[in-house]
């Protein structure tokens, strides 16, 4: 093993150390969607996708029912109309499922997801939220809708 300085050591962790902080800076910064009512179309596609500024957004954590049955088509009218005329702002994981990029949006400030729950038109999906929507599910959304296998 060859002998390495004190120096060349502390160079290359400093070297290290500032790469993840420019990244660290950056990537939030490329992953945030602002909308405004006036400037942005935003599109629903069921309660758990957005499409913003023609981004396909899946809303990290929540679970909610299929376009296919009456809950689903309940919960995307409901996001229909919580979303009418408000300005949306998307924060991006870096992660895509399908066509979609997944993140965290907010309606005027508001974790969309977080509404979504707490007005029992979706669960959280643990495996993704890590819980945090745990506490917001209502006892009728938990008899009501079925919890997907994946979460």
């Amino acid at each position: 093993m060859p002998w390495r300085s004190e120096g060349d050591t502390f160079r290359r962790a400093w070297t290290h150390l500032q790469r993840r902080r420019r990244l660290k800076y950056l990537i939030p910064i490329a992953l945030v969607l602002p909308t405004s009512p006036a400037s942005a179309q935003v599109q629903i596609r069921d309660a758990d996708t957005i499409v913003v500024s023609g981004t396909p957004v899946r809303l990290n954590g929540v679970d909610a029912p299929e376009l296919g049955t009456r809950a689903g088509r309940d919960a995307r009218r409901w996001m229909v109309n919580y979303l009418d005329g408000r300005s949306i702002e998307c924060d991006l994981n870096g992660e895509r499922t399908h066509d979609r990029w997944v993140g965290i949006c907010y309606a005027d400030g508001e974790d969309i997801g977080a509404a979504l729950i707490a007005a029992g038109h979706a669960l959280d999906c643990r495996r993704y939220s890590g819980g945090r929507y745990a506490h917001l599910e209502t006892p009728a959304a938990r008899s009501r809708i079925r919890r997907a296998g994946y979460c």
